[in-house]
């Protein structure tokens, strides 16, 4: 199957229109209720979901298999970590120091190898009633993020509940939810043209102390035009509160200036998109936000950078898929190393949860095909892997195994609606909580799924 042609990141007028109301759409007893069905919910609490699109391959991650025949054997080598027992690629060395900050899943499964269905399922919980082999597929039901917001209804802090970078997922939407539970998307923070939102009051209406309520108004009308948003949705009292909120909290403009942080933590985290979109969604989730969400294609833009669909001929470049990965992997180091430890050394890894995860794995056998004989691997969504850091959770911990070819669990086998469980569970978030459909029936949060014990 040819790698799906994903949206790029959205501009900044773009990233205001759809993003700046992701905490409305509930009425105030709506979002009691929704809390009281939800236990405590915790709302300090925050995820930072990196997606791997196009699927990464488990044999050349985090559950290689070097003693394979051939034609499945991992083309990498694996590496100790700090943790016994725990082995990974070699092109993690960063990873491998800090594996007591993180625990391994090798054991998800499903049954849906086409890219948006499947990223359907991993991100919603939800398998689609119609599976649609060209990956264009939309959701019928919404994502974890567009839930959270719903749920939380708002943060103390002003800060939006679901955030995406460097763009958000094109095959999810907020469904039933209404559109006002769609990410607030960022764009491209390492890009020169990126800036943060201008939320800041006015400073004449500082000054004020915000005691002139016409100049006040006047300011939201402007924020309005500015986020070119329709007048049903404008007009709204949760616009004009959720307004109020970000354009008088200046944390919430601070959140996404990632010019704050010293050039020496920028230049760890890699001057990339990958890198600095790590960076921001570190800021983001200790600033308030619930769910940020990081969409990773490539790294970087030109020949040598694919997305994670290592099929022959990744994006039509013929060559190994191995040449590839070797070039991408390292990216991926650095960002995630450096953010699971900058997240420990603040004290913020009982808040945080990192949860890195594709929407499957790759055949546990290689295959040559064009263009010019290109080797590579295929979708496979028998088994795959998933990186969970923080949330409080139990880390330097394999959890669940596959066979010999990494191509089934023969432990522990966990579905993706169980790693969901385990982040709804995080966020304090009943996931048998229902809403109503369009078609006016109730429909649970997760159609069934358990938190994974050996992470609690």
């Amino acid at each position: 199957m040819a790698p799906v042609r994903c949206p790029g990141p959205v501009n900044r007028r773009e990233f205001l229109r759809i993003g700046s109301l992701a905490l409305g759409g509930a009425t105030l007893s709506e979002i009691s209720a929704g809390r009281a069905a939800a236990g405590t919910l915790n709302s300090d609490t925050s995820v930072i979901l990196c997606y791997l699109h196009g699927g990464p391959s488990q044999l050349e991650t985090y559950d290689l298999k070097p003693h394979a025949p051939v034609e499945t054997r991992s083309v990498f080598s694996p590496i100790s970590t700090s943790v016994p027992g725990m082995d990974i690629c070699e092109h993690f060395p960063l990873q491998a120091k800090i594996a007591d900050k993180f625990s391994i899943v090798r054991s998800l499964n499903h049954d849906v190898g086409i890219h948006s269905d499947g990223g359907i399922i991993v991100c919603t919980g939800k398998r689609p009633a119609v599976l649609d082999p060209t990956s264009q597929s939309k959701s019928e039901h919404p994502d974890i993020g567009s839930i959270v917001s719903r749920v939380r209804g708002g943060h103390r802090s002003g800060m939006p509940q679901y955030v995406a970078t460097p763009s958000s997922f094109y095959f999810t939407r907020p469904t039933y939810l209404g559109v006002a539970q769609q990410p607030f998307v960022v764009g491209n923070p390492a890009a020169k043209s990126y800036a943060p939102p201008e939320l800041k009051i006015a400073p004449q209406l500082q000054e004020r102390g915000l005691d002139d309520r016409k100049a006040l108004l006047a300011q939201f009308d402007r924020f309005r035009s500015d986020l070119d948003l329709n007048e049903a949705l404008a007009g709204t009292d949760a616009f004009r509160q959720h307004a109020f909120n970000m354009l008088t909290t200046p944390q919430v403009a601070e959140a996404f200036d990632i010019n704050q942080e010293p050039d020496k933590l920028r230049d760890q985290y890699g001057r990339n998109m990958w890198g600095q979109s790590f960076l921001l969604a570190r800021r983001l989730a200790e600033a308030g936000t619930g769910v940020v969400s990081l969409m990773m294609n490539s790294p970087k833009s030109g020949e040598e950078f694919t997305n994670w669909d290592d099929h022959p001929g990744n994006a039509g470049r013929p060559g190994h898929f191995a040449t590839f990965m070797r070039t991408r992997l390292p990216y991926l180091d650095q960002a995630l190393t450096t953010m699971i430890e900058d997240i420990w050394d603040r004290g913020l890894n009982r808040r945080i949860m990192v949860v890195v995860v594709g929407e499957f794995g790759r055949t546990p056998r290689i295959r040559k095909g064009a263009p010019n004989d290109s080797v590579g691997r295929d979708h496979w969504p028998n088994a795959y892997s998933a990186l969970i850091s923080g949330g409080d959770l139990q880390m330097g911990r394999v959890i669940g195994a596959t066979d010999s070819k990494a191509a089934y669990p023969v432990e522990s086998p966990h579905s993706p609606q169980d790693l969901l469980a385990t982040v709804y569970r995080h966020l304090g978030v009943d996931y048998t909580q229902q809403f109503v459909d369009y078609g006016g029936r109730p429909i649970s949060i997760l159609p069934f799924g358990e938190p994974i014990a050996g992470l609690l």
